[in-house]
């Protein structure tokens, strides 16, 4: 098996433990919302601090549900991804025609056939 191959293998192992282990083990089985968001998090944390708080801006969009939420963030996220996965891409195509550009031609082989 190829280092790389084997690199890839545990970086995958390793991403599936991240998000199996949480519910495998039960963390946050004591709150309400066991995988809240940060923002619930921190308003949670606010509002224990100073109850009489008020926000300073008010959300442009307020979708209905959680769920349209948790749709619209992992649509973001695909966006970004596929942003980043075209950059990475288009810069490892670019490298790879220099290096065919500098490289020097293949001969080929002497059997007339061959050269088709």
């Amino acid at each position: 098996m190829k280092k790389s191959t084997r690199i890839n293998l545990l970086l995958l192992l390793a991403v599936a433990a991240l998000a199996v282990l949480p519910l495998a083990l039960g963390l946050g089985d004591h709150k309400e919302e066991p995988f809240a968001g940060a923002d619930a998090e921190a308003e949670t944390a606010i509002t224990e601090i100073e109850p009489d708080y008020e926000p300073w801006f008010s959300p442009l969009y307020e979708p209905p549900s959680g769920e349209i939420e948790s749709a619209l963030f992992a649509v973001q996220a695909a966006i970004g991804a596929g942003v980043l996965a075209y950059y990475f891409g288009l810069r490892r195509g670019r490298r790879q025609g220099e290096e065919r550009a500098v490289a020097p031609p293949v001969e080929s082989s002497g059997d007339p056939a061959a050269r088709g």
